[in-house]
């Protein structure tokens, strides 16, 4: 089955790939995960691995090797070359290199200054209407679009684009005071 899919890979067939892709791609991803030890790396490798499998898929030969071995192969070496790409990591270093990073955390300072923000940014919400303050915070703190929070409400999304810009100003205007 996957020498007919390699073979229609060859030939350019999206569809194709889609089946390598399907098939494979749980054990590929482990080969990368494997070799790398970081599971960022090895989705971008992963991702290299079906555009190499996408340009040379005319060169599987079947003759040669089992289908799962040129895959299998193709991502390990892939890995390797990444490994040798990235060189040691920080984890890799000795702890006494540490010694010269700064420390990024706020200070108390800094944490007593975010604290007062925070609380007039919640005073000057309070002083919106309920629907543009529930459409803002839906959209800064919860990480919702505006089409989804115009589907909630049932209204256009332009009438929702309005409606937060809207309360961004009133905001602007109650937090520069």
């Amino acid at each position: 089955m996957l020498v007919e899919r390699l073979r229609a890979v060859a030939t350019g067939d999206r569809a194709a790939l889609q089946a390598v892709y399907d098939l494979t791609s749980a054990k590929l991803f482990g080969i990368c995960l494997r070799i790398l030890g970081d599971r960022e790396e090895a989705e971008d490798v992963l991702q290299d691995v079906y555009l190499i499998i996408w340009r040379k898929a005319e060169s599987f030969d079947a003759g040669r090797a089992s289908p799962i071995t040129w895959l299998a192969t193709i991502a390990r070496n892939r890995s390797i070359d990444r490994l040798r790409q990235v060189g040691p990591r920080r984890a890799d270093r000795p702890v006494d290199a540490a010694l010269d990073l700064a420390d990024g955390t706020p200070d108390a300072f800094e944490l007593l200054h975010r604290a007062q923000e925070g609380q007039q940014l919640a005073a000057c919400l309070d002083t919106l209407e309920e629907r543009a303050r529930s459409a803002i915070t839906a959209a800064f703190f919860g990480g919702a679009t505006y089409e989804t929070l115009a589907g909630h409400a049932g209204v256009p999304l332009g009438t929702m684009k309005s409606l937060i810009r809207r309360g961004l100003q009133k905001l602007k205007g109650c937090l520069s005071q």
